[in-house]
């Protein structure tokens, strides 16, 4: 029998499967052709690589949102948050009113309501967020939900872990979910002493060995707290000592990032998002009710921002998250300042910032100088020639390493949220951000901004330029690999 003759005729046969799948599957011209040659004129590697990390996930969603079974009751209630988003919009100010495309994508999308009467805290870095999180988990009155990318066994972990141990104890329910990748310290040590204090605990996507490459893209990078229903806080910060910045250690690296606490409405979909990842990861199903779900009537009002939260990952039909960036940037018209620690845009969001600028939008970017990956560095850096070229300003955090992500457009609407300005979140990864359609926030979000450019250096297009041949070509050809990275 010619054993080589059969294995090049199945290599064959599956090369030519693989290359049907490329071309019904992938979204973009592009994208299909890179994986077809990659396929093609690397054997064996080539097709790994597309089943590692080319798959359309979003075309087979990992799970279904859907907490309500019953059809018809499912329709009564997304007509209940139309009605009520349009409720909240006809009693909006010319903030809210000079946004309406934007809110509309979001409510269309993924039927997130837009919400009023929140009142909302800006929380910036560890040391102003965690204060604020151990208070309010310690004045849980029903329950506590946790879903975080990062959870670490080391001080503020364990302070954590000790006030849910005693809520349990007066009788507080308290589900914990971490991701598998990026909480595996945890797995052994601070997972199993929670599950021992009757703390329900699940990792999201549990990685198996056999799976390892796939499970490391489609992570949970959502940092979520929601309590009793009536209280959240969602952003950039997860449960680490290394976010807190203390004055009697200088020599550590200082972290800058940027949290959010919200009082009020616009908590209702943290906790539908954490129901649904719940049910797709735990043993225990849950169902809505109005502890999860108060009724709005018996929320106490704290105050007046009207907020909405956009969501996406391989679970949603969209990158809700990047629509809604872009349609933020398209509706601007006088400034636009984003941060975020891994600046990798995608074609469509190069030109959208590239297009603003150019048409006399001020475009401010800030970026580390410096981030927790060489090659996300060189990446990074690819961009800058595009970006200064249209007339963005690029500026390099040089007192630590930046890792908030936020945006403000026009002084009128703020962005904060998990979600990096890069592919791995926009496609692969589970992500949230906050959007605060409020002047006294988004002014307050600029001054941040701007205190900030204190700390980093601008970069000049002339000198930028200057760069060697060699250094330019190691960024494209790094930039090559973006959404590995």
């Amino acid at each position: 029998m010619n054993w080589p003759l059969i294995f090049q005729t199945a290599y064959l046969l599956v090369l030519i499967l693989v290359c049907f799948r490329i071309i019904y599957d992938t979204r973009t011209n592009s994208k299909s052709l890179a994986y077809l040659l990659f396929a093609i004129f690397v054997p064996f590697l080539g097709i790994i690589f597309y089943f590692t990390f080319g798959i359309n996930y979003r075309n087979r969603k990992m799970y279904s949102k859907k907490l309500i079974e019953n059809t018809e009751l499912s329709d009564k209630l997304r007509e209940k948050i139309y009605q009520y988003s349009k409720q909240t919009f006809n009693l909006s100010d010319a903030t809210v009113q000079s946004n309406e495309e934007l809110a509309n994508l979001i409510l269309k999308d993924t039927h997130s309501p837009l919400t009023s009467d929140n009142s909302v805290k800006l929380l910036v870095n560890g040391e102003n967020k965690f204060p604020d999180v151990l208070d309010a988990l310690k004045n849980a009155k029903d329950h506590i939900h946790i879903e975080y990318y990062i959870f670490e066994d080391d001080h503020i972990g364990r302070e954590i872990e000790n006030i849910l141990i005693q809520k349990v104890r007066e009788g507080i329910h308290v589900r914990f979910i971490y991701d598998d990748y990026g909480s595996r310290a945890i797995r052994k040590t601070m997972v199993p002493r929670m599950r021992s204090h009757g703390i329900e605990s699940f990792p999201f996507f549990k990685i198996r060995f056999i799976t390892l490459a796939n499970r490391l893209n489609y992570r949970n990078h959502r940092k979520i707290i929601v309590i009793d229903g009536i209280t959240a806080f969602v952003g950039g910060i997860n449960v680490s000592d290394r976010y807190i910045n203390d004055i009697r250690q200088p020599e550590k690296l200082f972290w800058r990032d940027t949290h959010l606490r919200i009082d009020g409405p616009g908590v209702q979909y943290l906790q539908y998002l954490f129901l649904c990842d719940w049910n797709f990861c735990a043993e225990l199903k849950l169902e809505p009710n109005d502890e999860f779900f108060p009724p709005l009537s018996s929320i106490p009002v704290k105050g007046n921002k009207i907020i909405q939260i956009a969501a996406s990952g391989p679970d949603s039909p969209s990158p809700v998250i990047l629509y809604a960036i872009l349609q933020a940037i398209n509706l601007a018209s006088e400034e636009i300042l984003i941060t975020s620690p891994y600046f990798i845009p995608n074609d469509s969001l190069l030109d959208a910032l590239c297009i603003a600028a150019l048409g006399g939008v001020k475009v401010k970017i800030l970026v580390p100088l410096r981030s927790d990956s060489v090659f996300v560095d060189y990446a990074v850096r690819s961009y800058y020639s595009d970006l200064l070229k249209a007339g963005i300003e690029v500026f390099q955090y040089s007192k630590g390493l930046i890792h908030a992500k936020t945006m403000v457009c026009d002084a009128k609407i703020a962005m904060v949220g998990t979600a990096n300005m890069d592919s791995r979140s926009f496609d692969l990864n589970f992500e949230v951000n906050a959007i605060v359609y409020d002047k006294q926030v988004a002014n307050e979000l600029s001054t941040i901004f701007y205190d900030d450019l204190k700390d980093s250096i601008k970069l000049n297009e002339a000198e930028w330029t200057k760069r060697s041949v060699l250094q330019k070509f190691m960024e494209k050809a790094i930039r090559l690999f973006s959404p590995l990275l």
